[in-house]
């Protein structure tokens, strides 16, 4: 490992080891098959159910900063391994749901001690691809990321047709935790930093990597928050998100509502969104290393605004709505994969993790949105609010990325 030959050999194990722990962490994201289960099991209300879930992306976006924090100091392969660790006891723990059958049992197991360990893992994924990637620094992290949007398109179906049927809810949540606590425990023996000062052979001549990639400057985590550019960049990530999940989850009620489509039809419109969100990554993460990462969010959200704002009218038969879900599909894969780009360029690499960190906060509070979405379509019984509501936030956020564009000078 003490040459550079053997580093530029060995440096794409980190974009896959950051694959493999995005991936366990984003196994949480199909929850949705554990709650008709638990409701029938159980007797506990839809929102009971839903509750550690809620809780685990709570501790997900607390966790990251600290995460964020300490592999900076002690190194990535160290803070991923706590967090597989506390997989296994996160999954060990809610597998004795059976003898305490309350949803305050899964939300301290699954939701706290789960989301810390996906906090402590996920923050392990950005900052070492960026440092062995500087040449190609959003591609490697979206490689990375992807391994999140994937997560629920493997898992879902996997829990809800084999797992729990065959092996009950607890037999499910064993089985879950030892994958996840092994699969990143070998991510965290495979993920590492750079030796300090090292850099792919040729770096310094590649222009065109230099001018959609430099660094702007190095900041700490204080000198990032009294940065204005920090709140642009947190309060762009917050709309678009929340924007699109306030939408996602109505689209299959509103194929089966208003386009007449049977369940398993608009269920499909989901599985699209999630595909393209998982394998477009990589995709946004070239593209922003080629012609720069402003330029991709603003075209992307320019679209996503405006399929918002015409889509009661657009996704009027099977294929348009099919095509809408694809659009906000990539409107989260562009989001997901460049903003731990664009954090690096504007605030450095040295303390990417902690400062990322604090920029995720934005989508775990946007977590509120799905709830927030279904309130405004419970009380007007209509589509077309939330998805203008969705539209109008998307399109503030892409303002916002023309004004970090013009007064940064951002590619």
């Amino acid at each position: 490992m003490g040459t550079r030959n053997n580093y530029i050999l060995s440096r794409w194990s980190i974009p896959f080891a950051g694959f493999l722990l995005a991936l366990i962490g984003g196994i949480a994201y199909a929850w949705g098959v554990f709650v008709t289960p638990m409701v029938d099991r159980f007797g506990w209300t839809n929102a009971q159910a839903s509750l550690p879930f809620t809780v685990y992306v709570l501790f997900l976006t607390i966790a990251s900063v600290f995460g964020g924090k300490y592999q900076d100091k002690i190194g990535p392969g160290k803070v991923s391994a706590i967090g597989a660790i506390l997989f296994a006891v996160a999954y060990g723990l809610a597998s004795l749901v059976g003898h305490f059958p309350h949803y305050i049992w899964l939300v301290l197991t699954y939701g706290v001690i789960g989301g810390s360990a996906c906090g402590l893992t996920y923050s392990c994924v950005a900052p070492p691809a960026r440092k062995w990637f500087p040449d190609k620094p959003g591609f490697a992290i979206s490689v990375g990321v992807m391994g999140f949007g994937l997560a629920a398109v493997v898992f879902a179906p996997l829990k809800a047709d084999t797992l729990i049927p065959s092996l009950g809810i607890e037999n499910t949540f064993l089985i879950i935790g030892a994958l996840s606590a092994s699969i990143s425990l070998f991510a965290a023996w495979l993920i590492r930093n750079p030796e300090p000062g090292w850099v792919p052979e040729g770096f310094e001549n590649d222009k065109m990597s230099h001018k959609t990639t430099d660094i702007r400057s190095e900041s700490s985590p204080k000198q990032m928050l009294r940065s204005p550019i920090f709140y642009m960049l947190w309060l762009s990530f917050f709309l678009v998100i929340a924007g699109g999940l306030m939408c996602i989850g109505l689209i299959p009620t509103y194929g089966k509502k208003i386009l007449g489509l049977s369940p398993v039809e608009a269920a499909l419109a989901v599985s699209i969104f999630a595909a393209v969100n998982g394998l477009g990554r990589p995709l946004a993460g070239y593209l922003g290393d080629k012609v720069g990462i402003v330029w991709v969010m603003i075209a992307t959200y320019a679209l996503q605004a405006v399929t918002f704002l015409v889509f009661p009218v657009f996704a009027t038969t099977k294929i348009t709505l099919y095509l809408a879900s694809a659009i906000f599909g990539w409107g989260f894969a562009v989001t997901l994969a460049v903003f731990p780009a664009l954090t690096a360029i504007i605030f450095g690499v040295k303390n990417l993790g902690v400062n990322y960190g604090l920029v995720l906060t934005a989508f775990g509070i946007g977590g509120i949105a799905p709830a927030l979405g279904s309130m405004i379509y419970d009380r007007t019984l209509s589509f077309t609010p939330t998805f203008v509501s969705a539209g109008i936030m998307t399109a503030v956020g892409l303002l916002l990325c023309f004004v970090l564009k013009k007064k940064y000078d951002l590619a």
